[in-house]
């Protein structure tokens, strides 16, 4: 196994340079105890939300909040977003977890062969992600639904493989080991599996990803988590302003979306990376990223 360790220069920048602006925006649904922004695609944001009955997933234009049901459903989470196509979870009056596809007007199950429990996580054209359990399974497999076919896949020694973002070839999420189960990130090509994960922190989850930025997150204690993005070759931790806890579930472009929690419980926020794009994300940190690349 071959490991390379990458040494990220120590910076601390503004939070802009020149006429640039860094943008957090809160994300809360309206009568929400606790909302969390999970996909976005073209200025649209999906996640979900809950109240006093229960999850429900949305979708949030920048003005408009739209409630996403499955219809019959106990509980909605709305995951990934792609143009008109969106995917998540949700569960029925049995309570068991199903993955859906829904497009506008139809909704539709999504459920590996032999799955008791999925979850679809990210979408990209025709092509859907996530993770699954197969009956009584005590491990999750990821997956790779095609409109046609299904492809497992485990990242090598994992006991839980979670899949969790995808762009073209390239699949991001997270794995646990066999051995003490802690959480690594990961990036699968179809061939070649790459992890990466944050030296001193419990867990490192990778979450999105769009060209080649990854974001994510990477807890240090219970308590105290952040964000992060990155590019192939720097890694960057960010958090929300006042913060303890932040992390990043999905990118497009400049923006990122993701969860942070203070007092009153968990919020979305939409963050706008500010240009120039050598500009680094309030709050970042330097740190060593430990790479292992294995085909």
């Amino acid at each position: 196994m071959k490991r390379l360790i990458i040494k990220v220069a120590a910076l601390i920048l503004p939070i802009a340079t020149g006429s640039a602006e860094a943008s957090w925006v809160v994300l809360d649904a309206p009568g929400a105890t606790q909302t969390l922004a999970c996909g976005i695609d073209d200025g649209n944001i999906v996640g979900y939300y809950t109240d006093a009955s229960g999850d429900h997933g949305f979708l949030y234009d920048g003005v408009d909040w739209t409630t996403l049901d499955v219809p019959g459903a106990r509980g909605t989470q709305a995951w990934g977003i792609h143009g008109d196509n969106i995917v998540g979870y949700f569960w029925d009056t049995s309570e068991q977890i199903h993955g859906f596809l829904y497009d506008g007007v139809t909704w539709t199950t999504l459920d590996p062969p032999d799955a008791s429990e999925t979850m679809a996580q990210g979408i990209d054209g025709d092509r859907i992600i996530g993770y699954y359990r197969a009956g009584d399974a005590d491990g999750y497999q990821a997956f790779l639904y095609d409109a046609a076919s299904w492809t497992t896949f485990d990242a090598p020694g994992a006991s839980h493989t979670f899949a969790r973002g995808i762009d073209g070839d390239k699949i991001v999420g997270f794995y646990e080991d066999a051995g003490d189960h802690l959480q690594y990130g990961f990036l699968y090509d179809g061939v070649n599996w790459t992890t990466f994960d944050v030296p001193g922190a419990l867990m490192t989850n990778a979450n999105g990803i769009d060209g080649d930025n990854i974001v994510g997150g990477c807890a240090y204690a219970p308590d105290r988590a952040h964000g992060f993005v990155y590019d192939g070759t720097t890694l960057t931790t960010f958090e929300f302003p006042g913060a303890s806890i932040s992390g990043a579930y999905d990118i497009d472009g400049d923006n990122i979306v993701g969860i942070y929690r203070d007092a009153s419980g968990p919020h979305g926020f939409l963050y706008q990376i500010p240009e120039p794009a050598t500009v680094l994300l309030l709050g970042l940190g330097s740190l060593a990223l430990l790479i292992k690349r294995r085909a």
